[in-house]
């Protein structure tokens, strides 16, 4: 069920899409975070959003 609401809509677009993702272990992490919370280690990138 798409979200009728754009305020709404931008919202959750924020929190699924806005993250870092743990090079090592694959789990994700806060954007601002320097290192992982589940392995400790400090190769994280950007969590790729597809194009439209």
């Amino acid at each position: 069920m798409p979200i009728a609401d754009i305020e709404k809509r931008r919202l959750a677009q924020h929190y699924l899409l806005y993250k870092s993702i743990c090079r090592y272990c694959g789990a994700s992490n806060p954007l601002g975070a320097k290192k992982c919370r589940k392995c400790h280690g400090d190769d994280l990138r950007p969590k790729r959003r597809g194009k439209k």
